[in-house]
């Protein structure tokens, strides 16, 4: 008797639920059904803004609803971060990020969302190798007498970060771990004046983003000593990576992706994967960008949320190398 009464009740259960998993399917085909926003914490006109622009004008053609982006300047990135973990779940608030949101946890010790918790990762859309320069004339022609020239010269040579914190920072703090060496680092309001002092002999070194560095490499104005992706760039085929020059464990690379907030449908978190993956294998954005040293690539969503765990150890462990106290 029993068990025939939790079998009809089951039974109704399952007939009651029909009607809800149809209106959820309807809202899934309909989806999306309105603009999109795009949020990133930097400025218009800088590489990651040009990037972002480049594939929401390719997902709004894929979706057949614009993509309009906005940028949330400020506060290292947290601005734009808190404004869409905030957001309503719907799949019509994304932010447009990179490295800094791996960051910012070891930084801030009161951070308004968690990289881990508060996003829902909807997949990657670049990777963009680092490369360690020095002045032209400083006397190493490549990695390995780049670090006899340190190990010599404890905290005798300098080097030039875009700020406390900034990845161009805490990648030579690795560096420089890896390495078994030691310099002073200076920090500068930015990439473009580090690179400045650079050229004019108060920096003896730096590492920065390919893509920002590629100019003055080129001319010949700094000398490329090892890239730090897992295989040469195709932009500097001749610069080997740091694995071949025998720091085998350090790879390390700036990335950008798109993230929802946490709770999205999933049905809209894997329709907007498809378009970012369309969108990186378009060659009329892929080859401006690959000309640059930026690496466009895709991700399925589970690999994005993989790759962020593993950067947020990473840059936590780098922050702490650096020596650097949480604000």
């Amino acid at each position: 008797m029993h068990t025939r009464r939790r079998r009809l009740l089951a039974a109704m259960g399952a007939l009651a639920g029909l009607p809800l998993a149809r209106a959820v399917r309807a809202a899934d085909s309909s989806w999306p059904a309105q603009p999109l926003r795009l949020i990133l914490p930097y400025a218009a006109g800088g590489p990651t803004d040009v990037l972002a622009r480049a594939v929401a004008q390719h997902v709004a053609r894929q979706l057949g609803q614009p993509v309009i982006v906005e940028n949330k300047t400020g506060a290292s990135g947290n601005i734009a971060g808190e404004s869409v973990a905030r957001a309503r779940p719907d799949g019509y608030t994304l932010l447009y990020h990179s490295s800094g949101l791996a960051i910012s946890p070891a930084l801030y010790r009161q951070l308004p969302y968690d990289p881990l918790r508060d996003f829902a990762p909807v997949g990657l859309t670049a990777s963009i190798p680092l490369v360690l320069m020095t002045t032209r004339d400083l006397p190493a022609a490549n990695t390995a007498e780049f670090i006899a020239y340190l190990k010599a010269r404890p905290d005798a040579l300098s080097y030039g970060t875009g700020g406390v914190g900034n990845i161009t920072h805490l990648s030579v703090a690795l560096f420089l771990h890896a390495s078994g060496t030691r310099a002073v680092g200076i920090p500068f309001k930015g990439t473009n004046p580090a690179m400045v002092a650079m050229l004019g002999g108060q920096v003896q070194f730096m590492v920065d983003a390919i893509s920002s560095a590629l100019p003055y490499i080129r001319d010949g104005r700094v000398k490329a000593l090892a890239v730090t992706g897992a295989q040469r760039s195709a932009a500097l085929p001749q610069v080997p990576t740091l694995r071949e020059a025998g720091l085998k464990d350090l790879t390390m690379n700036t990335w950008q992706g798109v993230l929802a907030p946490a709770a999205t449908p999933q049905p809209a978190i894997l329709r907007l994967n498809q378009a970012l993956a369309e969108a990186v294998r378009d060659p009329a954005i892929a080859g401006p960008f690959t000309a640059q040293g930026v690496d466009l690539r895709s991700s399925s969503p589970a690999e994005f949320q993989a790759y962020l765990g593993q950067e947020v150890r990473r840059w936590g462990d780098a922050v702490r190398m650096a020596g650097i106290q949480p604000e």
